[in-house]
């Protein structure tokens, strides 16, 4: 086992990540931007390293200098947590090449599963229903178009290092493919130091389930089952929950099947989860892979009752994945909503600024993962996720009602947040019932 991790991350995730480094004895190596001194992950790691100015290139995205905190702490592997550079693969082999452990699959499975082209691609081969769309990277916005009126319009661009809804427009009509094209790429390189884009149809309604895996070193590969994450603005998640409600158990079987086998096939060796799309008609088609932790991790661990970070961090020592995980069975029901600093009613606009008060909801079946507090002072350079509430019940409708009472509990003030907006979701007669597709925020009329 390790002695001490660097946490290669920020906020909320590097919290998580050092909660579970000292419930395994290791020690912790924090890394932050001058914007982030008083953030708590911070406060409660063994040790931190100041890497940097406030924008992330110069921080969280500065391979050099994270490298450097690593090797004057002794720090012996790296978590990267999710986002920043969680699957980029030359900061894997960067890692690989210093004698520090990356916990996380090799530099060569986050260049194939990583690189959203080519995962689809790998998929295809192994016999799962991919998206129609390009076979590859975008060599231009001409090639763009042609594969647009092959498999007809709507289309969605898409960043190849993508995540989180950066790096992708969709595109109804030839004569806005240009701009699109332009734009995505903009973004994909501001994001992801990446400009690389794909293309697929856009599906105008479909639900987006992914299945969460797990794999180690032996061969073994499992599904930890799926969650539903449908509820999303701008391409980002903000309600996903487990196990996906109104789909049969002969299509949840196949989801995971699907899942399992891909993670088989390609040697997958750490947590990770494959998307699908759910198309009207119940066709799945697989999306992506995410070569990393999610956010919403905590739904599938408050499920099987397992914590998903300390089997990644054993799966990066070589450990095989404990037999038990080939029988579990989902226990209740799961939700997590999430708190971002944003205002819903003005498109949804960051609003970072200073939290002058800050309560969190408790009480039996409750769990908030965050790094905020009375008097922080939300950056305004990164995501604006800033809390995550997870219920967990006996069935879907308890664990609605706890998430109904926990978000009522729930004080931020001196900012905007998104707690208003998830309770008229909460609400909604639609989601109660578990009628759930992407759209449900520009169709649904919240009160």
């Amino acid at each position: 086992m390790f002695n001490k991790i660097l946490i290669a991350n920020r906020g909320e995730i590097a919290l998580r990540i050092i909660r579970a480094c000292k419930e395994m004895d290791i020690n912790t190596v924090a890394v932050y931007s001058e914007a982030d001194a008083d953030s708590l992950h911070v406060r409660f790691a063994d040790q931190a390293v100041c890497i940097g100015p406030a924008h992330p290139e110069k921080s969280y995205l500065n391979i050099p200098h994270i490298i450097s905190a690593a090797e004057v702490t002794n720090a012996e592997a790296i978590h990267p947590g999710y986002g920043f550079l969680a699957e980029n693969a030359h900061f894997a082999e960067v890692c690989r090449s210093c004698g520090i452990y990356f916990i996380g699959p090799s530099p060569e499975m986050i260049a194939r599963m990583g690189d959203k082209a080519l995962a689809k691609e790998t998929m295809r081969q192994m016999g799962v229903p991919v998206i129609p769309g390009s076979d590859g990277v975008l060599t231009s916005v001409r090639e763009a178009a042609a594969i647009a009126e092959e498999i007809g319009f709507p289309v969605i661009l898409k960043a190849v290092a993508g995540g989180g809804g950066r790096g992708m427009r969709i595109v109804r009509e030839a004569k806005d493919m240009a701009t699109a094209f332009a734009t995505a790429q903009t973004e994909a390189q501001n994001a992801f130091a990446n400009p690389a884009l794909y293309l697929e149809r856009y599906f105008e309604y479909p639900r987006h389930i992914e299945v969460q895996i797990l794999g180690d070193r032996h061969g073994n590969a499992v599904s930890l089952g799926e969650r539903e994450c449908s509820i999303q603005r701008k391409h980002q998640k903000l309600i996903e929950e487990s196990p996906a409600p109104s789909i049969s158990t002969k299509l949840r079987k196949a989801l995971a099947a699907a899942a399992v086998k891909g993670a088989r096939r390609v040697g997958y060796n750490s947590a990770g989860t494959i998307e699908f799309l759910l198309d009207e008609q119940g066709h799945f088609y697989f999306m992506e892979m995410n070569t990393r932790i999610q956010v919403e991790h905590p739904v599938t661990e408050a499920v099987i009752g397992l914590d998903l970070i300390e089997e990644q961090i054993r799966s990066a020592t070589g450990a095989e994945l404990p037999s038990k995980l080939k029988f579990f069975k989902p226990r209740g029901h799961a939700i997590e909503c999430r708190i971002n600093a944003e205002d819903p009613d003005n498109h949804f606009r960051p609003c970072p600024g200073k939290i002058t008060s800050f309560h969190v909801p408790g009480g039996l079946g409750v769990r908030v993962d965050t790094h905020a507090y009375a008097h922080y002072v939300i950056p305004a350079y990164y995501d604006s996720l800033i809390a995550k509430v997870i219920t967990h019940g006996a069935n879907r409708e308890e664990a609605i009602v706890r998430m109904e009472r926990a978000l009522n509990e729930f004080v931020i003030e001196g900012i905007a947040t998104t707690i208003p907006l998830l309770k008229k979701i909460l609400r909604h007669p639609h989601f109660r019932r578990g009628s759930l597709n992407t759209k449900f925020l520009e169709t649904a009329k919240l009160n």
